[in-house]
């Protein structure tokens, strides 16, 4: 983006080296008509000058879709806080629609986009929302980013996402040394790559710092479901864990353990305020930072197709821990961000093998670090110390690029 300075300086340069050029050839003071010449030349540089360094903004309008309620202080409530930081941040109104069924995603958006809407964002899986890309193929000038999903084949689709099972594993880390029964539970919503990567990666944090703790996982079937998700935690805390975290979107499983008066580790956002004593840190979204620079290339007719998938190494502040409870020691938090470091500097990798699953069957071979898609795609085994049924998954067509799918 061109700078005032910038232009400013281009001016000055250009009418001192024309005065000057003019000047070293004339003796006397010039006519009236030569004066006009110079100055109207000037005035056509500066204006291709100009012209090149200020090039036009590409008009935005966008809408967002959410597949939950805004007030669900979770998954949700994140990409609206993203929404109104891109509100202010461009000066536009931003109107979004709640909890819309995945079959009724494209005829949402196509009333958005008949409004003069250019940028669709889609809280979930584009995958899920339209299977056959139809309403992108029909809309080519329409830029569509979605959250928890992969398909980025076409020229005007971005997934956006993150590593968040590196901030699972840390979490591990303080819960495997804040456990005292040994048995820690996990709330999860579905049994599919997404969930079970961070369950995995959440179990290996416990028992890297605590091998004698064992994770145990029951499942909601469901994103957001309150009072399911209260009643899961309240069952792990009946069989002795006194420890939960979760992957689901409302505060519930948070509740839960305030009113066991045991620990808790969050998830989606900063869920402290339900549980002042339970809370001991969490994995938070951060939204704005990935959607903010899709938005400015957007405008800016840089955009280009892309799988955005990063991690803490990347230090774009999409993925973070939650705050701290004043109760986690010292000792704990240097512990942890002793690993986190390693994270960023790539000397540790959580998934590096050789890796087993609770079985004895070898998944990641000895020094083979998966790749991205491995990961995103095929984690649908758990580690040894996860305890609990992992149900099958029915796995539909589009599966192989959607984590957040619904059965």
């Amino acid at each position: 983006m061109a700078k005032p300075v910038s232009i400013i300086a281009v001016i000055i340069l250009i009418l001192v080296a024309a005065a000057g050029g003019y000047f070293a050839g004339q003796s006397t003071v010039p006519t009236t008509g030569t004066t006009t010449t110079v100055t109207e030349r000037i005035t056509e540089t500066v204006t291709q000058a100009v012209t090149q360094t200020a090039p036009v903004k590409k008009p935005i309008s966008a809408a967002f879709i959410y597949i939950g309620p805004v007030g669900d202080t979770g998954w949700t409530w994140n990409h609206d806080q993203a929404r109104k930081l891109l509100e202010a941040e461009f000066g536009i109104t931003i109107p979004y629609s709640e909890s819309v069924p995945y079959g009724d995603g494209p005829r949402v958006a196509t009333e958005y986009i008949s409004k003069g809407a250019n940028i669709i964002f889609l809280g979930d899986a584009l995958e899920v929302w339209d299977p056959t890309l139809s309403l992108v193929k029909a809309h080519p000038d329409v830029y569509f980013l979605h959250a928890a999903g992969y398909e980025h084949s076409l020229a005007n689709v971005a997934a956006v996402y993150g590593k968040m099972y590196e901030v699972r594993y840390l979490n591990g880390i303080v819960a495997g040394r804040m456990t005292k029964t040994n048995k820690i539970g996990y709330v999860a919503a579905h049994p599919i790559p997404e969930v079970i990567t961070g369950l995995n990666a959440f179990t290996m944090g416990v028992r890297s710092v605590n091998p004698s703790a064992t994770v145990h996982v029951a499942f909601t079937h469901s994103w957001y479901d309150p009072s399911t998700e209260k009643s899961v935690a309240q069952s792990l805390i009946a069989i002795g864990c006194d420890v939960i975290t979760q992957h689901a979107d409302s505060p519930a499983a948070q509740i839960a353990a305030e009113d066991a008066g045991i620990y808790s580790l969050g998830y989606q956002s900063d869920m402290s305020s339900f549980a002042p004593h339970a809370y001991l840190t969490g994995c938070i979204w951060n939204w704005y930072p990935p959607l903010s620079k899709l938005f400015h290339e957007i405008q800016d007719g840089t955009f280009k197709n892309a799988w955005i998938y990063p991690g803490l190494a990347q230090r774009t502040g999409v993925i973070e821990m939650g705050p701290y409870n004043a109760v986690v020691p010292q000792s704990v938090r240097d512990e942890v961000a002793k690993v986190r470091k390693s994270i960023e500097d790539g000397t540790f990798q959580v998934f590096q093998g050789p890796l087993k699953d609770r079985d004895g069957n070898e998944r990641i071979p000895a020094g083979h670090v998966p790749t991205d898609d491995e990961i995103w795609t095929g984690m649908l085994w758990v580690v040894p110390g996860v305890v609990g049924e992992i149900p099958p998954a029915n796995l539909g067509s589009s599966m192989q690029f959607s984590s957040r799918l619904v059965n």
